[in-house]
């Protein structure tokens, strides 16, 4: 997860950002794609962003609650609601990191609450989304239906899910270079070169 600290500097550079305020909202669901919407989070304030977090449904995993303290000593505002009126969301951020479900999301649970209304509402933002690993909402498999969220970065972690396929964004990241050599024979992952020192490559 802490490749994800090199995302936002090469997809949305500082200067690049339409807003002033470098404010970006990061949408975070119950379990691991959560978590490591927490982490980037925590690492996008690292490089001088501004995020604010929708976490609705905490987990009580440690290791989840050690996140989000983490990004409360770091002075990270937590939003305790998701305003309804698009517009808002629209004029407040730059962009928003779509952490709600992940590949979590092909079992089904994308329509449970507070899963669904936060993905109604990602359907219909006009900024920027980056979907973490697997677009939340999206079916597995390269075909899916015609109410997904349209990402306009995706960052796949480990290697490329078969859904990766369908997207048709601006910008797509790999942040892999953490899996060990023992797993990627096992699996037959081949990634890409990583350059010099980057945790993040572009595809």
């Amino acid at each position: 997860p802490v490749t994800l600290s090199l995302l936002s500097p090469q997809a949305f550079p500082l200067r690049s950002l339409r807003r002033r305020q470098p404010t970006l909202l990061v949408a975070c669901g119950p379990a691991q794609n959560g978590a490591v919407g927490l982490v980037c989070a925590r690492h996008l304030r690292s490089f001088d962003y501004e995020p604010t977090i929708f976490y609705p449904k905490r987990s009580p995993d440690p290791l989840h609650r050690d996140f989000t303290t983490q990004c409360e000593k770091m002075d990270i505002p937590f939003l305790s609601y998701l305003p309804t009126e698009v517009q808002l969301i629209n004029d407040a951020y730059n962009a928003v990191v779509d952490a709600v479900l992940g590949a979590e999301g092909t079992q089904g649970t994308e329509g449970t609450e507070p899963c669904a209304a936060i993905l109604t509402t990602l359907r219909h933002v006009r900024i920027p989304i980056v979907s973490l690993d697997v677009p939340s909402g999206w079916l597995p498999g390269p075909v899916g239906g015609s109410g997904d969220i349209s990402p306009d970065v995706l960052v796949s972690l480990a290697a490329p899910k078969e859904v990766a396929r369908r997207f048709r964004g601006r910008r797509h990241f790999l942040a892999g270079r953490f899996v060990p050599e023992e797993l990627r024979r096992k699996f037959g992952l081949s990634p890409p070169e990583y350059p010099g020192s980057d945790c993040v490559v572009a595809l």
